[in-house]
């Protein structure tokens, strides 16, 4: 056993989701859980001290269920971590690049490496987790196979890098919450505060271009506005913001003020520093 705190993620050791934990929080022991609701609950019980959670890709957009499961979860973001996509392919160890006849990956990295893989022939073949197809083949000892996952995969089980970030494209990244039982809303780090919160607007008209108004007139620059239906009803829309700045900041205040008055319901889910890869 050890000491030290402890940080969850959905996924097998060696994801991306642990890349992120292994890159912002060196010095937590990871937790690997099955699912997102796994993941929080790791941290609601106190098995782990946090959690790490995509919410958004560059290439792929919004987390399915990420946004429902926020405002339910009663944790609160501290920080957010940009992990950069970087596909390498992996084998066992003494295995060549021209003996690898398929690949296998999550369902959503093969089409980003399909030029590489077109290049050579080898065929794609999707696995449940990138991380677990690297896990199967050290298990396994399939020879002629190899993963698509991240250098922290090849690394946890030991197998051999044959080629490295071959993704199509350059940009691909995924932005990701570091959630906690407890708030902390004191201004830290060199960046940018940010603020997220999810509000429902009131049923009259034009409520969300009302509620909207406070942020322009105040000069309050909001990164982010999504939308999404609550249970299932087509007439309960709750709608997820990330916006620049401190709740204290007083232009702050006042378009938040503001947007309160339009709304049924407004809570912050979190007061944290910009990431510097945000920009």
């Amino acid at each position: 056993m050890t000491d030290r705190p402890r940080i969850a993620f959905q996924g097998e050791l060696g994801a991306y989701s642990h890349q992120a934990c292994h890159d912002a929080r060196p010095d937590y022991d990871p937790l690997p859980c099955h699912t997102f609701e796994e993941t929080i609950e790791a941290v609601q019980s106190g098995k782990a001290d946090l959690a790490m959670l995509p919410v958004e890709n560059t290439t792929y957009g919004r987390v399915a269920d990420i946004h429902r499961l926020l405002p339910e979860s009663g944790l609160h973001i501290i920080d957010e971590a940009f992990v950069r996509v970087h596909i390498s392919l992996m084998a066992l160890p003494g295995v060549h690049l021209d003996e690898i006849e398929v690949v296998r990956a999550h369902l959503v990295l093969l089409p980003q490496s399909r030029g590489f893989l077109d290049q050579l022939g080898i065929r794609g073949e999707a696995a449940a987790d990138s991380a677990g197809a690297a896990a199967d083949i050290a298990k396994n000892g399939e020879r002629n196979v190899g993963a698509l996952a991240s250098d922290l995969a090849a690394d946890t089980y030991g197998l051999n890098i044959l080629a490295r970030h071959i993704e199509d494209q350059d940009h691909n990244t995924t932005r990701f919450l570091i959630m906690s039982r407890e708030p902390n809303m004191t201004r830290r780090g060199d960046e940018q505060m940010m603020t997220t919160f999810v509000f429902r607007v009131r049923n009259i008209p034009a409520a969300l271009y009302k509620a909207m108004g406070g942020f322009a007139t105040n000069g309050v620059n909001m990164t982010k506005l999504e939308s999404y239906m609550v249970d299932g009803s087509f007439t309960a829309t709750q709608f997820y913001a990330d916006i620049e700045g401190h709740p204290e900041d007083r232009s702050v205040q006042l378009a938040l003020e503001e947007l309160e008055y339009f709304t049924d319901r407004l809570d912050v889910l979190g007061v944290y520093p910009a990431d510097p890869r945000r920009n």
